[in-house]
Parts: structure tokens; sequence; C-alpha cells
């Protein structure tokens, strides 16, 4: 018997339930959703959760998508679901835990006595390190953001080369191989010895179809490559970028951009320009140096110094 929360399945069932990580502020039980399915034969575990920042709703789309096309009679192993991690800031659609004014994915591993944020983290880690491999889905909040799965422990870690397999076999096309700040869930659970990786699925204001759908390929790609089903993933080839070259607007006005998610750049191209409301160019931005145009503000309007676009760069295929 596999339980999460009050989800509770033997070998060849599935159930939902949900994982209580405190209360509300009316005293009523705060309860993440969960999902156990629990393969008819024996294998490894998977992890997978979502929104951790409470506004990045594809993964949310993408576990609505996923759990329901998984036959426990056809799993080798189990798969651990949580559907929504940032409860409170889920509710009322902004990215931190407006609880204690938290980043969800800095708070890892948590404290189980600590604030809101932390035992909603220590509760969530309690899980996922059951695991044998984890995916923690977000996206790029409101920008314009290529499909990406982040490997965040580090390239000195130890669970490094086990990290980049399970990118790979993700299979989103673009890698970034950076390592991220304390407090995520990518950084604390390879700690343990758990590959982990965190598919940054586009970025849009509510669903984003084609990031979703960029996800469901990517959980059955890790589902068939780590033989929890039959099957063969197709496994190509990733483009990986180690940093990135962010660029801000010289001046305030309307950008128009030369370049699209996903187009090579090289050094001294131009990236976008600047008009006022009358279409007057103001300015032009050029790259410093090549990479690939990996994301982009969604907005028009800028101010002097405004983000505007970020170029990966130290690109490579693996």
């Amino acid at each position: 018997m596999t339980t999460l929360g009050t989800a509770s399945a033997a070998p060849g069932e599935m159930d939902t339930g949900r994982l209580r990580v405190g209360e509300t502020r009316d005293g009523s039980p705060a309860k993440l959703p969960v999902a156990v399915v629990n393969g008819a034969a024996s294998g490894k575990t998977l992890y997978v959760q979502a929104a951790s920042d409470g506004d990045e709703l594809n993964g949310v789309g993408v576990v609505q998508r996923v759990v329901p096309q998984l036959d426990p009679a056809e799993i080798a192993g189990q798969v651990l679901v949580v559907g929504i991690v940032n409860y409170h800031g889920f509710q009322v659609a902004e990215h931190r835990n407006p609880i204690d004014d938290t980043k969800m994915n800095r708070a890892y591993p948590g404290d189980e006595s600590g604030t809101s944020s932390e035992r909603i983290a220590a509760a969530t880690f309690d899980a996922a390190t059951r695991a044998d491999l984890i995916l923690d889905l977000h996206q790029g909040s409101t920008s314009r953001m290529i499909d990406e799965v982040r490997v965040r422990c580090g390239k000195r870690h130890r669970a490094h080369a086990d990290c980049l397999e399970l990118a790979k076999a993700f299979g989103a096309g673009y890698v970034l191989d950076q390592k991220g700040p304390d407090g995520q869930l990518a950084r604390a659970a390879p700690d343990e010895g758990i590959p982990t990786i965190d598919p940054e699925l586009g970025g849009s204001v509510g669903w984003d179809e084609r990031s979703i759908r960029v996800g469901v390929d990517g959980v059955f790609n890790v589902l068939r490559h780590y033989g929890f089903l039959d099957g063969t993933a197709d496994v190509e080839p990733q483009v990986r970028a180690s940093g990135f070259d962010q660029f801000g607007s010289p001046v305030g006005g309307l950008v128009r951009y030369e370049r699209d998610l996903g187009d090579r750049v090289s050094a001294g191209d131009t990236l976008f320009y600047v008009t006022d409301t009358f279409g007057t160019r103001k300015a032009e931005v050029q790259a410093d140096s090549s990479g690939i145009f990996w994301r982009s503000r969604r907005l028009p309007q800028v101010a002097t110094g405004e983000y505007v676009c970020s170029v990966a760069t130290d690109v490579d295929e693996y």
C-alpha cells in the first residue's frame, strides 16, 4: 500500500486525496491535492509537483492531463503527484505565498515547525524524497520564454550527470545548466542523491496549451525512459546553455523585437529597437555575444533601464 496524505493505493490501483499542510486564516485545514498511482509491477518511484509558484499554471495543466492517462495496470513502479504546492498563492493567483510573502521555491527543504511556506516545503520535500526521480514543474511567470529544463545542482555536484540525463529524457529541447539559488527543490533534492529537474514550461498568463503539451510529452518521455511504461522515449540531443546576457532598454518607449524565441544570434545582431508613441525609432540594442534568444518581456512598453530580453550564452549540445 502506498500513501500520500489521504490518498492510498494498493499495487495496480490509483487514488487521489489531500495532504494537510496547516490551516487557513479562518481555521479551516489547508490541504494540497495529491494523487498516488501504484503500478501493478514493481519499479522506481517518480515524484511530480506543480505550482510551487502560485501563478505558474502550466504545470497544473500538465498534471490535469497526465494523471487521467496513467493506468496502474500498465505501470511498473509508483508515481506520486502534488498538483498544487503553493496553496495560498494559487487561491489568489499570486506568485508568492501571501501568508508570509515568501517565494515557495526558495523554502526547501523546509521546516515542519516554521512559517507557512516552510511547513508546505517540509511536507512536500518529505514526499519528494521518497522518490528516485523528481520533476518540479514551473514556467517563466508572465514573460515570453522558451520551453526549457533547468538543472540547478551545479556542474560539480555528484548528482549532476544524473540530473542532466533526466533533463535530456524530458526532452523539452533546451536545457539551462546553471546552479540555482538556495532553497530550490532542484537544489535541495540532489543533495539527498535524487536526480531532480525544474522544467520551465514557457511563460504565460493562464494556460499555454503548446507549453502544456511539451510538459505532458516530457512526463511520458521520462516514464518510458526510466521503465515505468513500456516503449522507448525518443531522446534527442538537447541545446544546453550555461548563462545569460540580459538586456534592458536605454530609453523609454515601445519595444519591437528583431528576433524570435529560439533564434540563434551573433555578436552585433540587433535584438530589439524602441520607438516613441508615433513610431519614431529612439534606440536599438545589439547582442554582446553569440547565443540563443531565450526570453523576453510580454508587454511592449518599457521605462529607461527596464528589462527587455535575455540571450542564452555558452551554448552547446549534449
